[in-house]
């Protein structure tokens, strides 16, 4: 039965709960031995919880036993990346400086989690405070894709989808900066949701760069990622950017994409900036192939004209790493977190500060933290970030503009499929920031993005965007429903169906000397 249970989507499961054809602990209990028998390999997880799991797994049982209104997910397992505060649960942002904190308070993400009833299996690995995308850049070891042991998960939210794709759990949360959903979900043949920016509070998300981070929902189906979207969206008041718009119906959207017909005279608008001609031969075919399954069942396929996109990558590698400088400047070993004194010479904050820093951050979050304070220097902040905001408005405009001619814009979402390790180490750094050219896009604008799985490229999962006007995260869900269902028809099952479930026991050295 445990296999059984971890084979089930969300809503499967949930189904299965209200109707009293197992418990969440059952449930629970599969995932967390699903969980220890291949996290050996994977390297999902950064911390498990399986008494407390399993403790919110017993009260949803016996409240739905005593016949108690619960929410329709109450009892499903989730995963959470470990950017999430979490109270009583290790947070660390994947980074040596937090490498024992223990939070006191929960983010407003992990309370609605928690209120609703979804047990917190654990937390999952990522890029330190999620500057990377390939979960190497992790101080605690990298994680491996469940598709190929060989290859990574993206990141920086890797952990989070290859808990989701190597059926450790149902649902995942992780957050996008610059494509950190979805580009890892492209990867492992999982949904990854960018919803528009402040729809879901950021408050308790350790933040890398303010104006550009969302927490996003992760699943196997487009249904999955709507019903946990749908749980954590809504106002905070905590949160300054949260919007008090009320929140769509996502799961009535998959319904209605679902139906025969649904993309009947549904304009995609293929970005000329971001065609396919850009992309490896084996993603470009996968990609043409789902968009020949939506013309073919009614949609109109028109190409639309971004200009600015040129301009995009490097406005955003100029605003995101000024942000995160000024959001890395708490960590100075006076507060919280780790404190190194120096070896020589007098203690002061200075000196502490400087020792704590260079022995608590690693190469990539420092690279960027330079890069950043440099943009923000005196002398420097008109010319580079002054000037990449306005960048950032050109490229708000032209989304304007191209939604006039389609309601949603397709991209592949990255241009290979999963990489080998090792590519950190031996590629120039901004060789790797140029996959994240279609996603980045969407976090500059504001606007919601999803990746769901296109199909396969030797072997390889390959990711389909869809980008959507603000708050219109919905049109995201009704043709992303379509699409999948187009897909997983034509190909006779779902993609992520085709993931491999056993692990050789010697990949876990593999990834770590890569």
């Amino acid at each position: 039965m445990s296999n059984d249970l971890t084979r089930l989507t969300a809503a499967q499961l949930s189904a299965g709960l209200r109707a009293g054809e197992y418990s969440s602990e059952d449930v629970t209990r599969a995932h967390l031995d699903r969980i220890e028998q291949t996290d050996s390999v994977l390297g999902s997880f950064l911390t498990v919880e399986p008494e407390q799991a399993l403790a919110t797994a017993r009260d949803v049982d016996s409240r739905r036993a005593a016949g108690e209104e619960l929410h329709p997910y109450a009892g499903v397992p989730v995963s959470v990346k470990d950017v999430v505060v979490t109270e009583g649960i290790r947070t660390t942002a994947a980074s040596r400086i937090l490498e024992d904190w223990i939070p006191p308070y929960d983010a407003t993400i992990s309370t609605r989690i928690k209120d609703a009833g979804l047990p917190i299996l654990g937390k999952t690995n990522m890029d330190e405070f999620a500057m990377g995308s390939t979960t190497e850049h992790s101080a605690f070891g990298p994680t491996c894709n469940p598709w190929d042991t060989t290859t990574v998960p993206g990141g920086s939210s890797g952990g989070a989808a290859a808990s989701a794709a190597a059926f450790q759990a149902p649902l995942s949360v992780g957050t996008d900066t610059g494509g950190s959903v979805r580009q890892p979900a492209a990867f492992t043949g999982t949904v990854g949701v960018k919803p528009t920016y402040g729809s879901i509070s950021r408050y308790g998300i350790i933040a890398m760069a303010s104006s550009l981070d969302q927490v996003g929902p992760m699943g196997r189906t487009v249904a999955d990622a709507a019903a946990l979207h749908q749980l954590l969206a809504g106002h905070d008041p905590k949160d300054s950017t949260s919007l008090s718009d009320p929140v769509p119906d996502f799961l009535a959207a998959v319904e209605a994409g679902a139906r025969d017909g649904s993309l009947t005279g549904k304009r995609l608008g293929v970005v000329k900036q971001l065609s396919a001609d850009d992309y490896d031969a084996g993603v470009r075919t996968a990609f043409t192939a789902a968009l020949d399954l939506a013309q073919a069942a009614g949609a109109q396929i028109v190409e639309v004209d971004l200009p600015s996109l040129s301009y995009a990558l490097d406005a955003y590698y100029l605003i995101m790493p000024s942000e995160a400088s000024s959001n890395l400047a708490r960590y100075d070993g006076m507060r919280f977190g780790l404190r190194v004194e120096p070896e020589s010479g007098p203690v002061t904050a200075e000196t502490v500060m400087a020792a704590t820093r260079a022995a608590g951050f690693g190469a990539e979050v420092k690279r960027r933290i330079l890069l950043g304070t440099y943009a923000l220097s005196a002398g420097y902040y008109d010319a580079f970030y002054g000037s990449a905001q306005k960048v950032r408005t050109l490229v708000q405009r032209d989304f304007a503009a191209a939604f006039e001619q389609a309601d949603v814009l397709v991209t592949p979402t990255t241009p290979t499929t999963a990489l080998p390790f090792g590519m950190e180490d031996d590629a120039d750094p901004m060789a790797l920031y140029l996959g994240d050219a279609a996603t980045i896009p969407a976090n500059l604008a504001g606007i919601p993005g999803m990746s769901l799985p296109a199909g396969l490229a030797d072997g390889m999962p390959v990711g389909f965007q869809l980008l959507a006007p603000a708050k219109q995260d919905a049109r995201l869900y009704e043709v992303g429903a379509a699409i999948e269902a187009l897909v997983s028809d034509a190909a006779g099952a779902p993609v992520w169906a085709g993931v491999p479930t056993e692990y050789a026991a010697d990949a876990a050295s593999t990834t770590t000397s890569a």
